[in-house]
């Protein structure tokens, strides 16, 4: 109920049918922000496309320049001195047909997967395991390299990965209410400025609608498109 109280209370600061800038918006995400732990700052961002299709389909990575504030779990499939590059890198979890034994009995405490080429054969196999959680390793997205360390430390420093659902929308944890304006801001923009540059080449007229802002227990706050950076 106290809970239910602080929501309603956080939306009668905003004014729904307007749209804020994207520093208003922070402010008033982190000024509400009531909850007795350090709750995420998330965006999402309602697009004009129809990911069914499959040149309308957004999806892509993004460093966000301050991280996230969360604790990355990263799993690795990995042999030999690709194994220790991962290690020396700070991965969690490493292995190879060990670690694919340990998925499909069940072990999913990790938070991003990524392999170098040579395992694919083995990670293929989890497919209906990985991929319905989001975990497949992806070339696209940087997770079937060969430079395991590299994709390790940049999911440690709060790399972000991002796909549209099927209604259109992309979202993404931007931080930590405990993070400053300024660096809330700059993770958004960063964000915002990825999928902007991954439109798609069948997305017809405006491709960017809405963006949102809000803390894990807040109200959503309207950002102006025009005045997300």
């Amino acid at each position: 109920m106290a809970q239910g109280k602080k929501l309603k209370a956080a939306y009668e600061k905003i004014d729904r049918a307007s749209q804020y800038s994207l520093e208003e918006a922070i402010k008033i995400v982190k000024d509400s922000a009531a909850a007795t732990f350090d709750e995420t700052v998330e965006i999402s961002m309602n697009l004009g496309i129809d990911p069914r299709h499959s040149d309308q389909m957004v999806r892509g990575v993004v460093a966000m320049p301050h991280g996230t504030g969360k604790t990355m779990r990263v799993a690795v499939f990995a042999r030999d001195d690709k194994a220790e590059e991962a290690k020396a890198a700070g991965a969690d979890i490493i292995g190879a047909e060990d670690l694919a034994d340990e998925i499909q009995n069940g072990r999913l405490d990790f938070d991003r997967v990524i392999a170098t080429p040579d395992m694919m054969g083995v990670v293929g196999r989890l497919g209906k395991i990985l991929g319905t959680k989001g975990l497949m390793p992806n070339p696209k997205l940087g997770t079937v390299t060969p430079n395991v360390g590299e994709a390790v430390a940049a999911a440690k420093a709060g790399e972000v990965q991002y796909r549209a659902e099927k209604a259109g929308i992309v979202h993404a944890g931007i931080g930590k209410v405990s993070f400053g304006e300024d660096k809330l801001r700059e993770n958004a923009a960063a964000f915002i400025d990825a999928v902007a540059k991954a439109r798609p080449s069948g997305a017809k007229g405006v491709f960017i609608r809405k963006i949102n802002v809000s803390s894990t227990m807040g109200a959503g706050v309207p950002v102006d498109p025009a005045q997300a950076s």
